[in-house]
């Protein structure tokens, strides 16, 4: 039997080659950083210090890990973290759908002018302390709320899921449904959001990742440690540790502290990532589908 396999010329090889070639290089450039601070984190201080850490660990240790669960802070900064994300995570994609559905639809009256309003809040902000004064005056300094609800909505994410629900669900789908007497509410939870999926899966990651990497907010609306996010406790242990050379008598404790110093910020970098990089691969599958749709026009 003959083979019906197409045949590669020369030139369709070459870019093959050089096609693999190019994507191992990136892959090494990519995971090359990822595994040495992995390597970095267990292994003996002196050695991160002097260098002597490549690829593998060199005299493994978990002193770092050891240094940053045994303060008293990292368990509530966890605890605080997981809650703002799974609850301002919320609060976005329920805000990103209702904002987005009916700007999706083509019989809503007004929905150019609300889109430019939207986008000009994109474009313009009012700055840095007339944002601290409204979350003062609205009474959300210290609190729970004042990691969520200023940045309920992200207009970026809402124009994807609107461009989602236009290009997807199509106004057929509408006009059956509502032959059968189905209200937009009913519609919206039995049938849009069925059919979804993958970019309500998208935009939670883009919302879950800035939730659980949120710095800045913290710093600035929260004043009692017991509401720290992890990476505000995080940032606490590293201050503590950096202390004045020229205070320190002791050569062997100034060594110690510069020891574990160094091995902190590696371990303080695999803490803040691991539970992302166990989050996404559940939702990689949709992560492409979503963007791709949501994308195909605006």
């Amino acid at each position: 039997m003959e083979s019906t396999a197409i045949r590669e010329s020369r030139s369709d090889r070459i870019f093959t080659v050089i096609n693999y070639t190019v994507l191992s290089l990136f892959l090494l450039i990519i995971l090359y950083p990822l595994v040495y601070v992995v390597s970095a984190s267990i292994s003996d201080a002196d050695a991160v210090i002097a260098g002597e850490v490549w690829l593998w660990p060199v005299r493994p240790t978990l002193d770092g890990y050891t240094a940053v669960f045994r303060h008293k802070l990292i368990w509530s900064g966890f605890a605080n973290s997981i809650m703002y994300t799974a609850a301002g995570t919320l609060v976005n994609v329920v805000m990103t759908i209702l904002a987005a559905y009916p700007l999706a639809r083509k019989d809503f009256y007004g929905k150019n002018l609300f889109m430019f309003l939207f986008v000009f809040t994109m474009m313009f902000s009012g700055g840095l302390i007339p944002t601290y004064l409204v979350v003062k005056d609205l009474g959300l300094l210290n609190t729970t709320w004042a990691m969520i609800l200023p940045g309920a909505l992200a207009i970026w994410n809402m124009i994807v899921t609107r461009t989602y629900f236009q290009t997807t669900i199509p106004d057929e789908l509408l006009e059956a449904s509502q032959l059968d007497g189905c209200n937009d509410f009913r519609f919206v939870w039995s049938i849009v959001l069925p059919l979804s999926g993958p970019i309500i899966a998208v935009i939670a990651l883009f919302y879950a990742v800035g939730h659980w990497n949120s710095y800045f907010s913290a710093l600035m609306y929260l004043k009692s440690q017991s509401l720290y996010p992890l990476q505000l406790v995080l940032r606490e242990i590293l201050v503590q540790n950096e202390v004045d050379a020229s205070m320190l008598i002791d050569v062997a404790e100034q060594a110690k502290r510069e020891g574990l110093r160094e091995l902190l910020k590696f371990s303080l970098i695999v803490v803040a990532t691991v539970p992302l990089l166990i989050v996404y691969p559940f939702v990689q599958k949709y992560f492409v589908k979503g963007i791709m749709i949501g994308s195909l026009k605006g």
